[in-house]
């Protein structure tokens, strides 16, 4: 009891060791793959030759995709499972919240696990139709322009918004779907990540247009993520990337329509 209740006391402490031990191995591991030669790079590697896709290849450039999406997104899920733990940590008297808010974050990053299999659906379906760099960044204009008018175009919509009102207030969210229990934890995890996929899915296809190797467009991603669903004004710069995005893409196909 001495020790539950010594662990209790130091529970915000054991949760934000843990999400930042997560969040900066994701970091190191895709700032350390980026930054090794082509032909040795674990599981980001991708030689000059197109890749054979073996079993092997397609569970290492899952890998790759899910140690994006953990770096890039849990830094913007943090002040909800922070404050899912002080609930739970009140709602369960002397008992720790460790276990139940890493059920939490355990279940928003099976979401974004299956996101990540289907970007590598999608990235070999690219790699097959020849549409793709050894960067991973589409080859062809058109493709690269529809990809930013999509993103600019779904920043308006009403499931975009939606889902970011919800990011964006972590007190509406836990009042609305409050659970109780380890199972209630991982199910509010699962529902935290599905309206986070909601709200970035198309920001994430922006990958394919800057390069999925290409450091500086991971992290330049993942800071807008979280400027968007965290700034006071987040809200509105969402909406005014979203017509650098249109436009920028408008005059993407528009030097290709010139160019035929």
């Amino acid at each position: 009891m001495e020790f539950l209740a010594r662990l209790h006391r130091h529970d915000r402490a054991i949760v934000v060791a843990i999400l930042l031990a997560v969040i900066l191995a994701s970091w190191a591991y895709l700032l350390v793959g980026v930054d090794m030669p082509m032909p040795e790079m674990p599981g980001m590697a991708m030689p000059m030759d197109a890749p054979v896709w073996t079993a092997g290849y397609f569970a290492l450039t899952l890998l790759m995709w899910m140690a994006m999406m953990t770096a890039m997104m849990l830094p913007s899920a943090m002040p909800m499972l922070l404050f899912y733990d002080s609930i739970a940590r009140k709602r369960g008297a002397q008992t720790t919240a460790v276990g139940s808010t890493s059920l939490f974050g355990l279940g928003y990053l099976v979401v974004w696990l299956g996101f990540s299999i289907g970007a590598v659906l999608l990235q070999y379906a690219f790699d097959k139709a020849s549409l793709l760099s050894p960067m991973m960044e589409t080859t062809s204009v058109a493709l690269a322009g529809v990809i930013l008018v999509f993103a600019g175009v779904y920043q308006w919509t009403p499931l975009k918004q939606s889902c970011l009102r919800q990011c964006r207030s972590p007190l509406d969210f836990i009042m609305t779907w409050w659970r109780g229990g380890n199972r209630g934890a991982f199910a509010m995890g699962l529902r935290h990540g599905a309206v986070c996929l909601g709200c970035c899915w198309v920001l994430m296809l922006l990958l394919f247009v800057g390069g999925v190797m290409n450091f500086a467009w991971i992290t330049g991603i993942a800071l807008f993520v979280m400027v968007e669903k965290l700034a006071p004004a987040g809200h509105w710069i969402g909406k005014a990337a979203s017509v650098v995005l249109i436009v920028w893409g408008a005059a993407v196909l528009v030097s290709l329509a010139y160019a035929v």
